[in-house]
């Protein structure tokens, strides 16, 4: 075969790896020079410099003649690495947005280089098998008793979730039109719920209160007692590990409720999933395992390069509704010759083959090893916060539950907190959230670097006081 001129040679074959050597060199050179540059959490200037810093370097994108491989590559990568906000660095704890390991990001590189399309076997052979072998090893954490628990790969939270309503809905459906499904959930609920009822087209959730942070089981019985019998089939939807403070809702509790009403039950265990990897901290997750579907995101307190979300069932009858047919992915005569049918494990045609960086992790480092960054994160958080409670200047909401820590300077009104937060990251030094509680704003940190240090902690409170107003 005659050698493909540069730029155009394939990543896959046997001649793929050496194509890709060279490439790989500049990509890594790229990376280390744009962290140089940055030399912090965040580029300096805001999003006007950050604008023209990336238009100086990058333009013009289409240009007539192409700049050839190594000058592209180079430039682009260091400008995208020289102008990120890197969630490596500890002073980087705005979301739940993780470093990724190093180990999960080589994984994601084969991954791109073999390129399966995960909507028909003929496409993954291999990656078809290891998705299900995967998926269904994390839903045996959620359903340690299911005879055979399983799990459909997503593209994280949002896409689990509305997976979930769908799922209820379906499930609910009788031989005739009744009334729609109705979601029951806390004010606490990430936005997706939300923004499913309406995808699916129906009601808007019936939302409740949560001042403290989690679901009331007096007031979601209250709820439900009130809505059976007077509408159609209901969703209870819990969260373990909320958006903006970590919080778990006290899923033992509303899975009896569930269970009393008549209501299916589904968690989203986005953020506080992984906790299942954990001997320490896996009993914050008590009655996990009576709902009927449960949402994980491994992208977020699990170290994965994005996409890497899950849902799990108990059981493959959960699934039902999803099969789909397409004659050219998977024809009838072929399931019946053994062919494996791919279509019915997600609403997506083409996608990556995001599971092989959560296999390769599960591998290498075992239930423990991912238990272990667990509890070295959320010991983490708890060390922050006692820095936070045992600092005269600085008001703590509460101890972390997960490994998110709100906290304030005393006096701090909503207007200086939002103007503080802001002047850190225009400078670049820090990258710290905002949370809206009944008690007004907070600065919110999201820890999810299994190796921050106390002195780590210690600088980012000092940064935050050297921009409180005096």
């Amino acid at each position: 075969m005659p050698v493909a001129p540069a730029g155009t040679a394939l990543a896959g074959g046997t001649d793929g790896p050496r194509a890709l050597r060279p490439l790989l060199d500049i990509v890594l050179d790229a990376l280390t020079t744009g962290a140089q540059d940055r030399s912090g959490p965040l580029p300096p200037g805001g999003p006007d410099a950050v604008a023209r810093t990336v238009r100086d370097a990058c333009l013009p994108l289409l240009p007539e003649q192409g700049a050839g491989p190594h000058a592209a590559l180079r430039t682009l990568v260091h400008t995208l690495a020289a102008g990120a906000a890197d969630p490596a660095d500890p002073h980087c704890a705005a979301h739940l947005h993780c470093p990724p390991l190093a180990l999960a990001t080589a994984a994601d590189l084969a991954a791109g280089a073999l390129n399966p399309s995960m909507d028909s076997w003929d496409q993954a052979p291999a990656a078809s098998e290891l998705e299900v072998l995967t998926a269904r090893a994390l839903a045996g954490l959620v359903y340690p008793a299911a005879t055979a628990p399983d799990a459909l790969v997503t593209t994280g939270g949002t896409e689990s979730n509305q997976l979930a309503v769908l799922l209820a809905r379906e499930a609910a459906r009788p031989p005739h039109p009744t009334d729609p499904l109705r979601i029951v959930c806390g004010a606490n609920a990430h936005h997706s719920i939300h923004r499913a009822a309406w995808l699916l087209g129906l009601p808007e959730p019936v939302t409740l209160p949560t001042p403290d942070g989690t679901l009331d089981p007096a007031t979601v019985h209250t709820c439900l007692a009130e809505l059976t019998g007077r509408t159609g089939p209901i969703l209870l939807t819990a969260t373990a590990g909320t958006t903006d403070a970590g919080t778990i809702d006290p899923l033992p509790a509303l899975a009896d409720l569930a269970d009393q009403h008549g209501a299916r039950f589904h968690v989203d265990a986005s953020y506080g999933g992984p906790l299942l990897f954990s001997d320490t901290h896996r009993t914050a997750l008590t009655g996990l395992t009576r709902a009927h579907t449960v949402t994980l995101d491994l992208h977020k307190l699990g170290w994965q390069p994005v996409a890497a979300g899950l849902l799990a069932v108990p059981a493959p009858a959960t699934l039902t509704p999803l099969a789909h047919q397409a004659d050219y992915l998977n024809a009838d005569d072929d399931t019946e010759a053994g062919l494996p049918d791919l279509l019915g494990r997600s609403l997506r045609t083409t996608r990556r083959p995001d599971i092989l960086k959560i296999a390769v992790t599960l591998k290498a480092l075992g239930r423990q090893g991912l238990g272990d960054l667990v509890d070295r994160t959320l010991a983490a958080a708890r060390t922050f916060a006692d820095l936070v409670d045992a600092h005269p200047r600085y008001e703590l909401h509460s101890q972390p539950t997960l490994t998110t820590v709100l906290f304030r300077p005393i006096g701090a009104d909503d207007t200086a907190l939002a103007a503080i937060r802001r002047s850190l990251l225009i400078e670049g030094h820090a990258v710290l959230g905002r949370a809206t509680t009944p008690t007004g704003l907070w600065l919110k940190a999201t820890l999810l670097n299994p190796h921050t240090q106390p002195g780590d902690l210690t600088h980012l409170l000092k940064l935050v006081e050297g921009h409180t107003p005096r």
